[in-house]
Formats: structure tokens, sequence, C-alpha cells
């Protein structure tokens, strides 16, 4: 039975490894890897130069794949995002793997939106409010809720029970950042100078050395993108993620930060309000609130600390790759 997950982006299976590799290629990496351990052929096209195969699993370029789509069947295809490849294989079952906000007027303009409506697709939603905001205007045969997972670093780590005061910033997108970098350096760090954050995840070519060794001064380091091993390592002896919620529709970094026993600082705004609890996060209504709750997690007891660490962990087994792969099986034998 052959499977294909189209995911239009530049990567191949070879890029695992690279730390700018995004959420979503490395959730289609993943996925696509595991299923091809049971009876499934598996086929991801992608950006990329060339075919690459591992096993039982192909990389194909999709220029190529478009070119020859007549020596390709596929019973069902998975795609990310973007329903256009259907419109080139009428007889593969079809899954659009939704994981951001399908805005129509931008449909309408990329040719999304008529491959919608012209083709009888399923549509897998990454959480409950990006379902819930996706407009019932596409006509989606039906609707299916799968959490996103924990790729196979996050899925695997052992967690450390020793933490430092450290917290991390880690979203790509740095909206409400400058907020917190005044707030940490006028009334977090002049209160206390051991207390440390770093920021993971944003673009810093476009930032200054200049501001970076200023920022520096008020224990705000200013890291970017790093790998996945690096964070990890970084997340286990840390004590917090801020992780404010303004635009996720599911926020892997939540998750991961779970997977390691961090709890999150959030605004428990759009899908972190699926993901975030009394137990699990420390939920703000404001900016300013963040200092007082920065000082209550670093005071936190041992057995109190622990406590919060080891249910992280335990929650974060929900999104696991075993438990996700469940439910695409399930799904993956009601649409092929």
């Amino acid at each position: 039975m052959n499977i294909l997950f189209y995911c239009p982006f530049y990567f191949d299976l070879k890029s695992s490894y690279l730390k700018s590799l995004g959420g979503i290629e490395s959730l289609n990496i993943d996925l696509a890897k595991y299923l091809n351990r049971t009876k499934y052929k598996i086929f991801l096209a992608t950006h990329c130069d060339k075919i690459i195969k591992q096993k039982n699993l192909t990389n194909i370029p999709i220029n190529y794949l478009l070119s020859n789509k007549s020596n390709y069947k596929f019973e069902s295809i998975i795609s990310s995002n973007d329903p256009r490849v259907f419109d080139h294989f009428k007889s593969s079952k079809k899954i659009l793997w939704l994981h951001n906000k399908l805005n129509i007027e931008k449909a309408i303009r990329k040719k999304k939106f008529f491959s919608i409506l012209r083709n009888n697709i399923s549509a897998v939603f990454v959480s409950k409010f990006l379902m819930n905001n996706t407009s019932n205007i596409y006509n989606f045969k039906r609707k299916f809720i799968i959490p996103n997972f924990l790729t196979t670093e996050f899925d695997s780590n052992k967690i450390n029970s020793i933490r430092h005061p450290y917290f991390v910033w880690s979203v790509a997108r740095n909206k409400g950042l400058d907020k917190i970098i005044d707030i940490w350096k006028n009334n977090i760090f002049i209160k206390d100078k051991k207390i440390k954050l770093y920021v993971f995840g944003i673009n810093i070519e476009n930032i200054s050395k200049k501001k970076i060794n200023l920022l520096t001064k008020s224990n705000i380091f200013i890291k970017g993108r790093v790998s996945k091993k690096k964070l990890i390592n970084f997340y286990n002896k840390s004590m917090g993620m801020i992780c404010l919620g303004y635009d996720e529709t599911f926020c892997l970094n939540a998750i991961e930060s779970f997977s390691c026993g961090l709890p999150i600082i959030t605004f428990g705004y759009t899908s972190l309000n699926e993901l975030s609890n009394n137990n699990n996060s420390f939920i703000i209504k404001r900016y300013d609130e963040l200092p007082k709750i920065i000082f209550k997690i670093v005071n936190l007891n041992n057995n109190k600390r622990l406590k919060i660490i080891n249910y992280c962990k335990n929650y974060s087994k929900k999104f696991s790759l075993k438990r996700t792969f469940s439910l695409w099986s399930k799904l993956l034998a009601n649409e092929t």
C-alpha cells in the first residue's frame, strides 16, 4: 500500500540533523519513518534535488513527482497545508494535514481554495482551536483532530531533576519578546542577578552584535536557532519556558518543554488553552505579572519542583510518537 506525504518545503531525508529544520518538516519526516515500519510503502515529496531511498521510504523531488505522476499510484495522500497536489491524483484518498490557519483570501490567491472544493478531502487538524477557527465554507468530507507529537529526540528524552534559575523563550515569532525583555531588565534582573533568560528560535541575523552584547549585561542571552540536542540539554537544566501563545495553532514548543519537565508561563491563548493546566503551566493575564511568577518558580522547594517536573514529563506522553502513530494508523485504515 503506497502512501504519499506531500510537504512543499525545501528539505530532504538527510536534513533531519539541521537546526534550521522547521516543525512541519520534522513532523513529516518522523511520521513517515514511523509508518515506514508497517505494511505501508511510504513516499515523501519535498522540494529537494534528487530521489533518496531509505529502506521502504522514498524521498521524491516535488517537480519530478508532478512531471512523472503517471508512474505513481498512491492509495492515500497526506498533504501538509497544500491541497493543490490532490488535483494531480484523482483516484487517491485525500487527507489535508492542517498545521496552520487556512485564510480564505490567501487560499484563493494561492489557488488552494478551489482545490479543496473540487476534491473529496478529509481534514486532519492539529488542535481543536484550529478546527474551530477554520471556515465551514471548506467542504471537507470528514474532520479529525490529531495533535502534533514529540519528534524522536524529545520523545526519548530523559529528564534531569537538578535545575538552575534559567528561563527560555523558544518561539520563532518574536511577538511580545520586546516587552518580555523590557520587563526582564527593569523588574527581574535588578532584583536577582542569578536569574537568566535565554532566547532561542528567533532569527538573529538582523540583530546587531552591539545589541546582543548589551542584552547580555542584563542576563538576557540571544542564542537564535540551535540543534534539538542543544535545546534538550538546556531545557533539562532550566526552570521554565515563556510561551505566550498569541497565534499558536498547536505550539510544539510547549510539549517539547513538558517532555523536559519544564513548565510554561503563558497567557493561555489560542491552542495553548488546550495544552496548559494548573499543573504544567503558570497562567498570567498581563505582562506585569511575569516577575512575580518568575520569582515564585525560582523559590519553589525541591519537592514541589520535582512534582512539577514529573507531571510535565508524564503529561507529555499524551503526545508521544507511538500514540500519534496509533491515531494515524486508525485514520489510514478507514481512509484507504
